[in-house]
């Protein structure tokens, strides 16, 4: 007796595909692939990089200005002179990862920041860390909104938060083991001829090489390039990832689908949330061991160990986070929730002198706590709105190109004259807290009344317009629902 045709049936919540229980044992088992071949690489990856980026940190209170004569404002030109190409060449890098497979763009990217990396463990002057820098800037422009548009491509909406959460806290294990490395790099002080500092640059910059070289044959390419899938769980893949994305197509990049990008206001308005949020990201990621110097560490090296359990804190609760987010299937909330968390971490630091040193140090906590909860899903909320391939890749590099626009906030904010209250530096993080979180209510506002007025059938106008033209519209077609 034939087996009955497994029946498909429609999640109104969703909008994708409830399968049989058959049908869903193979989407378990290639979802379980992809998870360990996907997602490990990239992790190692970004790891890298924020480890690469952030670095400077670490070898600033070990001697980095000291020795290579830096003086006033000349560490804040060297952070920021990281974010002119950063910025700039991140859309590029995404159009160009359209074309050029992952293992060869990304890992070529990699084993040329990790040699700019080593190249800072042996300048002799300013202008040579600055040049550095750049050069770091351009090559590590690229990884981030490849690597969030490559877990886009493998994963459905409501897989995706707790799959790019994982591949995001790896910049919390790297700034947590980056305080760690430092810790037990700098002992290699003398060591060469070279000072402490000096081998953090050089011991992780060869890591990085090394780790680039074996990549190219361990990162996953695109789904329909998947070499750890049979040919039949490709398929499978490709048709679950098919109707997950139903009518929200944009394969082609022309003169329509680019305005269409260039004028979506959801991109507009998700980068200002995501700069709002990441000013706090790189206030604490350039200025945490500085910071904890000042509330009385008693040695440079003890400022290194006491970011690690700040960070680990991040850790956890961004994984319940993006579990919570993912089974409720809802963004906005945990978005607003980490601001509010983030405000009071700042609230109390900006009362230094009127507090005790502990409650400065909890704060710390609550400051990094909130990020994590709120930064991810902002990423992974626009994300879920931005139909078709062109849409996502170029909406996601510009978001996050308007996120690193806050390097430059955050390496003007905190003046060392103002150590330890630096009443700037928290001030101006809390009040672009408050900019990310009123950028979320109007993104929130905005989605709910554009899915009202699909319900009501006021877009359905679109549905006249010549094929070719609908299929490429994106998230504009109007049987598309966002997530809210």
């Amino acid at each position: 007796m034939a087996k009955p045709t497994p029946v498909v049936e429609e999640d109104t919540d969703s909008g994708e595909p409830c399968r049989s229980p058959s049908s869903s044992e193979g989407d378990a088992r290639v979802l379980r692939k992809c998870d360990f071949h996907v997602l490990p690489m990239l992790y190692v990856f970004y790891a890298l990089s924020y480890l690469d980026r952030i670095n400077i940190g670490n070898a600033r209170i070990e001697g980095l200005e000291r020795d290579l004569g830096m003086a006033h404002n000349d560490y804040n030109v060297a952070l920021q002179v990281f974010f002119i190409p950063y910025i700039l060449l991140e859309v590029p890098s995404n159009i160009l990862l359209k074309r050029i497979r992952p293992s060869t763009w990304l890992s070529f990217l990699m084993f040329m920041w990790g040699i700019v990396t080593m190249c800072q463990g042996f300048v002799t002057s300013f202008a040579g860390l600055v040049g550095c820098r750049f050069l770091l800037g351009c090559f590590e422009a690229g990884l981030a909104p490849g690597c969030a548009y490559i877990i886009g491509m493998y994963y459905k909406r409501y897989e995706m938060q707790k799959r790019f959460t994982i591949y995001n806290t790896a910049g919390i294990v790297a700034g947590a083991f980056g305080g760690f490395l430092s810790y037990a790099l700098v002992k290699l002080d003398g060591h060469g001829g070279y000072a402490g500092w000096r081998w953090i640059f050089i011991v992780e910059g060869l890591l990085t090489i090394v780790v680039s070289v074996v990549s190219k044959w361990l990162l996953a390419d695109w789904p329909e390039q998947a070499r750890f899938l049979t040919a039949e769980e490709r398929t499978l893949l490709l048709t679950k990832l098919s109707k997950s994305e139903g009518v929200a197509k944009m394969d082609r990049l022309d003169r329509d689908a680019l305005r269409r990008i260039l004028l979506d206001w959801k991109i507009w308005t998700g980068g200002l949330m995501y700069l709002g949020t990441t000013v706090s990201n790189y206030s604490i990621a350039y200025y945490l061991p500085t910071v904890l110097s000042g509330l009385g560490s008693t040695s440079s090296s003890s400022a290194q160990v006491q970011t690690i359990p700040i960070y680990a804190a991040g850790f956890a609760v961004a994984l319940l986070t993006a579990w919570a987010s993912d089974r409720l299937q809802h963004r906005f909330g945990f978005v607003i929730l980490g601001a509010a968390i983030n405000a009071l971490g700042y609230a109390v630091l900006l009362a230094t002198g009127r507090v005790s040193v502990k409650v400065q140090y909890m704060a710390l906590y609550l400051v990094e706590s909130g990020l994590w909860i709120g930064s991810p899903v902002e990423v992974v909320w626009l994300a879920n709105n931005l139909g078709g391939h062109y849409k996502r890749a170029i909406g996601t590099a510009v978001q996050l190109a308007m996120g690193n626009l806050s390097g430059f906030v955050a390496g003007n904010i905190f003046i060392e004259r103002q150590a330890p209250r630096y009443p700037v530096g928290y001030g101006v993080a809390l009040a672009m807290t408050g900019v990310a979180a009123a950028a979320a209510t109007g993104l929130y506002m905005g989605l709910g009344r554009e899915n009202g007025k699909r319900e009501r059938g006021e877009r359905d106008y679109r549905l006249g317009l010549e094929k070719e033209v609908l299929d490429n519209i994106g998230d504009d077609h109007p049987r598309f629902r966002f997530a809210l």
